[in-house]
């Protein structure tokens, strides 16, 4: 994590947002050579887990046809 001080964040706070945003690096500001602050990235999450995956899972192949394979399984109702 990059760190940097507080007068130097405080003249290019513009330019650090935009870097932040596009490369995903959090940037740790510093008072007096102390930690006061973090300028970090937002992690946008899915309002919901449908659709997660999306464009993340590749389907080769047919899943939903026989496999060719003999099963030998009962059904029992209790």
């Amino acid at each position: 994590m990059k760190t940097i001080k507080a007068s130097e964040f405080k003249a290019k706070c513009l330019q650090l947002m935009d870097d932040v945003a596009a490369t995903g690096e959090a940037i740790e500001i510093t008072k007096n050579g102390l930690p006061v602050a973090q300028l970090a990235p937002i992690v946008s999450r899915p309002a919901t887990l449908a659709g997660c995956h999306k464009g993340g899972i590749t389907i080769h192949g047919d899943i939903v046809g026989p496999v060719g394979v003999a099963w030998d399984a009962e059904c029992s109702s209790s």
